[in-house]
């Protein structure tokens, strides 16, 4: 896909219908692939995410030595891992534009023994790298950021021992919280974290799935492994990314008689704030055949709001809502009252500077929108008009304003749509089928 690539819509006069099933989950996928790939023996995995950013985690992996045997379709496979022996890779890992592929995997690389370099793209070489080199060095580890820019990507990993620590996260990350005890698994004695808020627990989860020691406080913030471990491979069906679901929950809810179905979406407790914040808005939201299998799932039915009131996104609710604040923001654009986001200063070190992107992109798009250090406030109830906006090669912010689009006057144009793809690949065809 050319990196000018445009996506147009017009708004959807008779709103959104249907039933789809949206994506496997971003943050499980690149975890199941790296936990995978280290295993004893060989595991099926279903619904993986054949994004760019999580098959170059999977491509990063085969580089280690693990084989992957393809299914039924791209999405279901056989992985084979390495029975915790993995080998030097022979060239440097590209990791695309994925933080979360490359810091999680930085984590692994720094307790194995031997040399790596891990590099992505223009986007992820301007991201920051510092927050898990400090406690992987405090480990022993020797990380080395050589990018343009202080403290970022490519990373050079001289591989070897690590000793455990006991971890103070300065800020809530689960991707730093996930670095730090993979390489933990790897690592003679227990390694723990402590979070100041919960963060998504995917890798925690997905420890007991595959029979690594992993203890857990009673309130979710000490998180302990004690290695070195042995991973038994274990099959695995991954749910439906809520993150890819969120872009519909806020178009059915915005755009006048829509009602649609998202099915098989995943509703892991640290990850479904979007739900909460959207059902206190008014949004029309309910779930049924809800199942848990380490990973809770259910299908989600949401019609269009009857009418929409502004809220104020509570401190403890950011971390688990920091992917889904762009497209909330969309729906606060079309709320009554005053919305306030703050405590979410992270949003400018994304794949775009997401408070900058967003607020200019909904200013242009005619709504109030004060810009702060940390966040935003928008006043909503004012009806947007369709134009021609920048996507700045942000997956989540393409997709978030194609679906202001859908309820604006006129015509709405996403330049630079590209990247939507290292996250939700058949997304334009999902927005054919619910808005035809």
């Amino acid at each position: 896909m050319p990196s000018d690539y445009c996506i147009n819509v017009q708004r959807s006069e008779h709103g959104l219908h249907g039933t789809i099933t949206v994506p496997g989950d971003k943050s499980i996928s690149h975890r199941v692939a790296i936990l995978g790939a280290l295993a004893n023996g060989s595991m099926h995995i279903e619904n993986y995410l054949c994004s760019e950013d999580c098959l170059n985690t999977l491509r990063a992996m085969q580089q280690l030595g693990a084989t992957v045997i393809p299914g039924d379709c791209p999405q279901n496979f056989t992985l084979t891992g390495t029975g915790m022996a993995p080998t030097a890779p022979e060239r440097d890992i590209d990791c695309g534009n994925s933080g979360t592929g490359m810091r999680l995997m930085a984590g692994v690389l720094a307790a194995l023994p031997f040399n790596s370099c891990l590099y992505g793209d223009e986007s992820l070489q301007s991201r920051p790298m510092k927050r898990i080199i400090d406690p992987l060095s405090t480990m022993g580890a020797k990380l080395t950021a050589c990018g343009k820019k202080a403290g970022c990507a490519p990373l050079k990993i001289e591989g070897g021992t690590l000793h455990p620590i006991r971890y103070e996260l300065p800020m809530a990350s689960a991707q730093v919280k996930s670095a730090v005890l993979l390489a933990g698994m790897l690592t003679e004695g227990t390694t723990s974290v402590h979070q100041p808020a919960i963060t998504r627990d995917h890798t925690e989860r997905l420890f007991t799935h595959f029979g690594i020691p992993c203890s857990v406080s009673d309130d979710g913030l000490d998180i302990a492994v004690t290695g070195p471990v042995r991973i038994k491979a274990a099959d695995m069906v991954i749910p439906g990314d809520i993150s890819s679901a969120a872009f519909w929950l806020v178009a059915a809810s915005i755009v006048p008689g829509s009602e649609i179905t998202l099915r098989h979406v995943g509703l892991n407790p640290t990850r479904d704030a979007i739900i909460t914040v959207l059902r206190r808005m008014g949004a029309n939201i309910t779930i049924t055949n809800r199942v848990d299998a380490g990973e809770p799932y259910g299908d989600i039915t949401v019609r269009a709001a009857e009418k929409l009131t502004a809220t104020t996104v509570q401190k403890e609710e950011i971390p688990n809502l920091i992917d889904e604040i762009p497209v909330l923001s969309i729906a606060a654009a079309f709320a009554e009252g005053t919305t306030v986001i703050r405590n979410a200063a992270e949003l400018r070190v994304k794949e775009s500077d997401r408070i900058a992107t967003t607020a200019g992109n909904l200013r242009a798009m005619g709504a109030a929108v004060a810009e702060f250090p940390d966040g935003m406030e928008i006043t909503g109830g004012k009806p947007l008009r369709g134009t021609t906006l920048e996507s700045y090669g942000d997956h989540r912010i393409a997709m978030g304003f194609l679906m202001a689009g859908l309820a604006a006057e006129g015509e709405t144009t996403l330049r630079n749509c590209h990247n939507i793809n290292t996250s939700y690949p058949g997304f334009e065809h999902h927005l054919r089928e619910l808005t035809r």
